[in-house]
């Protein structure tokens, strides 16, 4: 028996969707769908449950697998209530799962916790160390669940625990600091650095968690990375998107990147930019090797994202409305100082909003 949290939407809910609707012969004997409330998905078992609340060990009876899939990743969600709620979520997860005996947890995190930087090998291997970060970002985020499923190993040895990283998400529906910075004039790039781009469809990550599930991957560490294989250049990415870049100085770019993040102008912390402008590209043998294939490359990934944020514009990391599209059209084709008087225009029509 499988059971998904967040079935109700999102990633949840495509889950349950590929659960429902098997390739040969391998099959879960129930699908249990955990959430809030219900959804239009037949073939499964629904069991209402806040997955913050301990009441959740009532609902995980006959569980073998338990996917959670029910975090927040919002760029709309203050950072301290999303924070709160992704960690609580994880520690009832692990704490219900244990205590009710089930065998195995699958946790969804990124493969931001390897971080970026300009010297990382291009691929990262699956098992490269995690870095920390106590940003309130959502790395920050996903490194403390990650610790928390280290904790879970230790103090529950019965209970395996695997943690999936999934590149940079892609699909119809998603906003993140990604779809935003393609939603921009043009693209940023750090002087003197190569950026290498690898991506993973949500529907990928979908089949890719139910892979998981049915055929018992683990990877190395428990750790196991979901993309699309190789990655693109800049070169590569300026092509298919058909849109030009702007070169600024490291400094300069996370320096403007703090100022705006510290003035809530933009949801962008310094740490995330690192990733739109430095390479984060793993090799995701585990599941390669287990027989897993995605149905997106990356230029397939690429092209799903541009067509997701057509007719939607973005500057820093933060989606913009048509007057201020209007007030930026201007400066935003220059480079990092039109980043910087942008986000004073944005600031300018909030306190003309508000007056």
């Amino acid at each position: 028996m499988v059971a998904v949290t967040g079935a109700a939407s999102g990633v949840g809910r495509l889950l349950v969707q590929r659960l429902a609707t098997p390739e040969g012969s391998t099959a879960p004997r129930e699908i249990v769908a955990i959430d809030e409330q219900f959804a239009d998905l037949r073939g499964v078992t629904w069991r209402i449950a806040d997955v913050c609340d301990p009441g959740l060990v009532s609902r995980l009876d006959g569980v073998d697998v338990l996917v959670h899939t029910a975090d927040d990743r919002s760029l709309e969600t203050r950072p301290s209530q999303r924070r709160a709620h992704n960690i609580r979520a994880a520690q009832t997860v692990l704490t219900a799962a244990a205590a009710s005996g089930v065998p195995r947890v699958i946790l969804v995190t990124s493969t931001m916790v390897y971080g970026a930087a300009a010297d990382n090998p291009v691929p990262l291997p699956e098992n490269a160390t995690r870095v920390s970060d106590n940003s309130d970002g959502l790395m920050g985020d996903f490194a403390e669940i990650e610790a928390l499923a280290e904790r879970a190993r230790r103090a529950h040895p019965s209970l395996t625990v695997t943690v999936v990283r999934p590149a940079p998400l892609v699909g119809p529906e998603l906003d993140t600091l990604l779809s935003r910075h393609f939603s921009a004039p043009r693209l940023l790039t750090v002087k003197g650095h190569r950026q290498h781009w690898q991506f993973c469809h949500e529907d990928d990550l979908a089949d890719a968690l139910a892979f998981c599930a049915l055929h018992g991957v683990e990877g190395p560490d428990g750790v196991v990375a979901v993309a699309s294989e190789g990655s693109l250049t800049q070169e590569d990415v300026e092509a298919v998107a058909g849109m030009k870049h702007f070169e600024v100085p490291a400094n300069l770019a996370f320096g403007a990147i703090r100022r705006l993040h510290q003035a809530r102008i933009t949801p962008a912390a310094e740490g995330e930019l690192k990733f739109l402008v430095y390479p984060c590209v793993v090799d995701c043998a585990a599941l390669r090797d287990a027989g897993w294939k995605p149905g997106h490359d990356n230029e397939a990934a690429l092209r799903a994202l541009l067509e997701s944020r057509s007719g939607k514009h973005a500057l820093v990391g933060r989606s913009l409305g048509r007057k201020e599209v209007t007030i930026t059209a201007a400066g935003a084709a220059g480079a990092a100082a039109a980043a910087i008087g942008t986000a004073a225009a944005i600031r300018h029509l909030r306190k003309r909003k508000g007056g």
